[in-house]
């Protein structure tokens, strides 16, 4: 199994990751959290680094079914989507397999929400 969802891209940095959001939005996932890892690692570290963006995305019905299943789905939360340059004018956009989080909590049933996340996480990275 992959640990991502994966599609590679065309285009200006800026614009895949606007549309990366946009995409998200559409099915139902918002964006807790943005971390610009290039201007952090520049800042903290003084390193250049590609463009490199994590989301944290939710979609609240989906959480709210994986965290009444266990608490401690929440350690796997929210959905990481990685924007990332992989050269001029060639973008990554991956996101978690929700696959993954039934592999870590094997002994519990959370596979009506990974199969409903892994849709929809499917479906926003094929509109971009």
């Amino acid at each position: 199994m992959k640990l991502g969802i994966e599609r590679t891209v065309a285009g200006d940095f800026n614009a895949v990751l606007e549309k990366t959001k946009e995409a998200l939005k559409s099915e139902g996932f918002g964006i807790l959290t943005t971390i610009d890892v290039k201007a952090t690692l520049k800042e903290k570290l003084g390193a250049d680094f590609e463009n490199y963006v994590i989301l944290g995305a939710c979609n609240p019905p989906l959480a709210f079914k994986a965290l009444t299943a266990t608490r401690e789905v929440g350690l796997l939360m929210p959905c990481n989507v990685v924007v990332r340059e992989k050269a001029a004018g060639s973008i990554l956009v991956s996101a978690v397999n929700p696959a993954t989080f039934a592999q870590v909590l094997p002994d519990v049933d959370l596979s009506e929400m990974t199969t409903q996340a892994t849709a929809k996480l499917t479906a926003a990275i094929n509109k971009i």
